[in-house]
């Protein structure tokens, strides 16, 4: 869980609301515009807990989305073997043992403004686990999605315990459908690594 105030002004940030009918489409296409031309392996690390409605967003993200059997990306963080405050760090150096370079692709819920809920913020660089609940964790992802699931700055903890399930489920399912967009959108003659393809139209328009 993270404010989104805490990202850093330098990186590029954008946003819809989560029932926008061209959201998946939309915010994949603009993640797509940020990966990295070489192949890479791709790493989903989806951080919360299923003990609290509101944080369990990276939960039933990662949960939803390996039930759809990823090709070109791993995920890490589901319902039964979440990622959450007490083992981020060690997930973290496990990722890094186990995949060479990986492009980590943060997912977390995130605290905002009364007029920002229901909002999926994607952007480049890390998220800041643990920002609203004022604990120190370290920094994760090369991009980062976030979904804006209850009003900050005050008892961040009783506000995620009382968020509304039914935002939670609507937005893991929004952001599990734009990371399938993506997976769809990577090709390899191996599964991984991975590198994105570009559609024929764009093709034609490089020079």
């Amino acid at each position: 869980m993270n404010l989104i105030n805490r990202f850093s002004n330098n990186n590029q940030s954008f946003r819809m609301l989560h029932t926008e009918p061209v959201l998946s489409e939309t915010i994949s296409g603009k993640i797509i515009s940020w990966l990295p031309n070489a192949a890479r392996e791709y790493v989903i690390v989806c951080i919360g807990t299923d003990r609290s409605t509101g944080d369990a967003l990276g939960p039933l993200v990662g949960s939803y989305f390996q039930e759809l059997r990823p090709r070109h990306m791993t995920v890490y963080g589901t319902l039964h073997d979440p990622i959450h405050a007490t083992n981020l760090t060690e997930s973290i150096l496990k990722i890094n043992e186990i995949h060479t370079n990986p492009f980590i692709i943060a997912v977390d819920a995130c605290l905002g403004k009364n007029t920002s809920i229901g909002h999926i913020i994607t952007g480049t660089g890390p998220l800041k686990p643990g920002a609203a609940l004022n604990k120190p964790l370290p920094e994760v992802g090369d991009i980062h999605i976030t979904g804006v699931v209850n009003i900050g700055g005050f008892m961040e903890y009783s506000i995620l315990q009382n968020t509304r399930l039914s935002i939670v489920v609507d937005m893991a399912k929004q952001i599990t459908a734009i990371l399938d967009h993506i997976d769809r959108r990577l090709t390899s003659n191996e599964t991984i690594p991975a590198i994105v393809t570009m559609h024929k139209h764009a093709r034609r328009n490089m020079v």
